[in-house]
């Protein structure tokens, strides 16, 4: 939601009712900042409607879960996002490149956090601020990433729904069928770290 500018440069963001609760957005609860990662809205039979969330703390990384009432207003955070592709490491740290303004961003290794299983060289990921400190890195929900080290399948193994587990090229850690090998790429989903399907190559496609 856009911000109000007020007197003095002080900009706030507009408050936020629960009923407008969407996966990504971002509110104020007893000063930190946090996202909806996940919302329900609950009609009982009789009471008062309520929605249900899971909320991320983008200042310590941590889960709440909470319970409003419908239709409760929330203070909105105002928060800016940028759209950049992670460019290179420069030492512990990841260097992204804004490709509309060319500017270059250095995150620490803190920032990063967890996303760092999904850094890969080229990815378009979300850097989200607020008053110029970085709270979240959104990486896209799904990636297509090369198996860097699966063991072969078990001859003879045929168990429907058997996995095994393979390390990603960005050394993420996923389960997948036993027919797949190392070298070969993979769609999965990057909250859930899940097995999502097999990927062609480009240069296959056109084969």
């Amino acid at each position: 939601r856009p911000a109000v500018s007020l007197a003095g440069g002080l900009r706030m963001a507009k408050p936020v009712s629960t009923n407008d609760f969407k996966t990504g957005v971002t509110v104020v609860i007893d000063g930190n900042v946090y996202k909806v990662l996940e919302f329900l809205h609950v009609k009982p039979g009789k009471g008062s409607a309520f929605v249900r969330s899971k909320l991320k703390n983008l200042t310590n990384g941590g889960n709440l879960e909470r319970t409003f009432r419908a239709g409760e207003m929330l203070e909105g955070a105002d928060v800016s996002k940028s759209n950049v592709q992670f460019n290179y490491m420069d030492g512990e740290d990841y260097v992204f490149m804004n490709m509309e303004t060319f500017e270059t961003m250095t995150v620490n290794a803190q920032a990063v956090g967890d996303n760092k299983i999904w850094m890969k060289l080229g990815a378009d990921v979300s850097i989200v601020e607020c008053n110029g400190k970085i709270l979240d890195i959104e990486i896209p929900p799904t990636m297509i990433l090369e198996v860097a080290q699966t063991d072969p399948g078990a001859k003879g193994n045929t168990a429907q729904g058997a996995t095994k587990m393979a390390v990603l090229e960005t050394g993420a850690e996923v389960q997948v069928p036993l027919f797949i090998v190392t070298g070969e790429l993979v769609r999965v989903d990057t909250e859930t770290s899940k097995y999502l399907g097999r990927e062609k190559r480009e240069e296959d496609k056109k084969k």
